[in-house]
């Protein structure tokens, strides 16, 4: 479905929300209906059928649980569970917010929000709406493909699509070679940012000293061999996504650094007295576990907080038995178009063989043997 042919209901208690919504929407959608009372959203439900419901999270001013609007999200289920909605709060409360994806919302937005998001979202959900079954959804990405028809990656997918189109803080929890960097990449590909840079930093290999320059960055004279200014990875992302791998490895000082980056977003490269403001989507990866995080001798608890808004656990190899054939068979096409070989087939032996191997290195082990195999076989 189109923008140009959808129904929107807008709820909000805040007649100037009402009026800006109104305005941005109503050259772009059939039809935009503004309501300030939530009492009344099952008779404009009965009586006319939306395809959107924009739903604020908070009707009593004196209280900003975020509690009313994730009853009223419930009683709109209830009326019609086709409908989307997305949930707009100006109060930041991520992990509220999140507990509304969890009942069926399709999005959130805090305000003020971004006109383009807002209608990026709207786009997003009336196309998912008209588009295939759910679990039939993959993300879409530039270059590199994330395969895979197991349960445990229809899982992933179905985060994917939940939180690509938010703003949410991500981490990806998972051993070394399961592809955690291609499930960033996907959540860029699929989110408001797309069009905006995909930065990948791995803080964990930076050492002291180049972590603050490699981030924040620095100016010239700031210390030896700063020859010329440089910007950090998190200037560089800016209005995009950047991509932390390793979180997990970086010293306490160096977490205390970057969450008051976090929380204030702002950065101030080495040398200068200037801070610069930074508009960043983030997302983390580690392979190290989360009992492991939870250590506060290890791990700042509060910078776990701010990084793990959504958490996806990406599988390894030896949990996704179903797709170690579809995997084999697509690295064989990839490097024996490389290599100019002739085409290549898994016999059943190899299959078997395959199936029963425990990947400890994951898909990047295979994807490295079968690139071996290709190199060094004659037919």
């Amino acid at each position: 479905m189109q923008l140009k042919s959808a129904s929107i209901l807008v709820i909000d208690d805040d007649a100037d929300v009402l009026t800006a919504i109104r305005l941005l929407l109503k050259p772009k959608v059939k039809e935009v209906v503004t309501e300030k009372n939530p009492n009344n959203i099952h008779s404009l439900l009965s009586q006319q059928k939306f395809d959107v419901v924009i739903l604020d999270m908070n009707f009593n001013g004196l209280v900003n649980t975020g509690n009313e609007g994730i009853y009223w999200l419930k009683k709109i289920k209830e009326i019609n569970n086709q409908v989307a909605v997305i949930l707009i709060t100006a109060y930041g409360d991520i992990d509220l917010a999140i507990r509304a994806l969890k009942h069926g919302a399709s999005d959130f937005l805090i305000k003020p929000w971004k006109n383009e998001k807002l209608l990026f979202s709207l786009e997003e959900i009336l196309q998912k709406k008209s588009s295939s079954k759910e679990k039939s959804w993959k993300p879409i990405l530039e270059g590199d493909k994330i395969l895979g028809e197991s349960d445990a990656m229809n899982e992933v997918f179905l985060k994917i699509k939940k939180v690509a189109p938010t703003d949410a803080n991500v981490l990806l929890l998972g051993e070394n070679g399961t592809g955690k960097d291609l499930i960033a990449k996907a959540i860029h590909d699929n989110s408001f940012r797309k069009d905006q840079p995909f930065v990948k930093v791995d803080v964990g290999a930076l050492t002291a000293s180049l972590f603050e320059s490699e981030l924040f960055g620095h100016k010239k004279g700031a210390f030896t061999d700063a020859r010329d200014d440089r910007k950090g990875r998190f200037e560089m992302a800016n209005g995009g996504t950047l991509f932390l791998d390793e979180i997990g490895n970086i010293t306490l000082q160096q977490q205390a650094r970057l969450l008051t980056v976090l929380q204030n977003r702002y950065i101030t490269p080495i040398g200068s007295n200037q801070a610069i403001p930074v508009d960043i989507r983030l997302i983390c990866a580690t392979n190290v576990g989360l009992a492991t995080l939870a250590d506060e001798s290890q791990f700042r608890k509060d910078l776990i907080y701010r990084i793990n808004t959504v958490e996806i656990n990406v599988p390894p190899l030896r949990d996704r038995d179903q797709d170690i054939v579809l995997l084999a068979k697509h690295f064989l096409d990839v490097y024996a178009e490389k290599y100019f070989k002739s085409e290549f087939t898994l016999d059943d032996a190899l299959i078997k063989k395959l199936k029963k191997y425990h990947f400890p290195g994951n898909v990047r082990e295979l994807q490295y043997a079968l690139e071996r195999a290709v190199i060094m076989a004659d037919s």
